[in-house]
């Protein structure tokens, strides 16, 4: 986990990130305090998700207190409403499938598995969900 966060969280990629054309961070806010983010992005996505306009949720994050508090749900609300703004018809997620509480979180919002994929995380190969749902829902 730390190899992980050191190379996708350091100030140099975050910068890259927040540059990238097509890509959007959005923050929740709870009383002046942070208290999670997302981040969409609209790069090509892999085969199995099909569409012709589709915007990918590279991140849904809420700080582990306010899990349970509706973060989330305002993180996705957010998200569905940004991709409709921007047309899209598709959007997706990958998600580790060993991570219940969020499987089934995407899963109450509509969100089916649509395929696999491998994902890195420091020497630990894992096995990512791919799901996806019409934004129009």
């Amino acid at each position: 986990m730390a190899a992980y966060l050191a190379g996708a969280f350091s100030p140099e990629i975050q910068s890259t990130e927040l540059a990238e054309p097509g890509s959007l961070f959005l923050i929740a806010e709870l009383d002046g305090r942070p208290v999670g983010y997302t981040r969409l992005r609209q790069d090509p996505p892999p085969d199995c998700i099909t569409g012709r306009h589709p915007i990918e949720i590279v991140r849904l994050y809420s700080v582990k207190d306010m899990i349970g508090h509706g973060i989330g749900a305002a993180l996705m609300t957010a998200c569905l409403e940004e991709a409709r703004r921007r047309e899209c018809d598709v959007i997706w997620l990958d998600v580790w499938e060993k991570n219940p509480r969020a499987i089934a979180f995407y899963e109450r919002w509509g969100f089916v598995k649509v395929g696999e994929q491998d994902y890195q995380l420091g020497n630990d190969l894992q096995l990512d969900w791919l799901m996806a749902r019409n934004v129009q829902i």
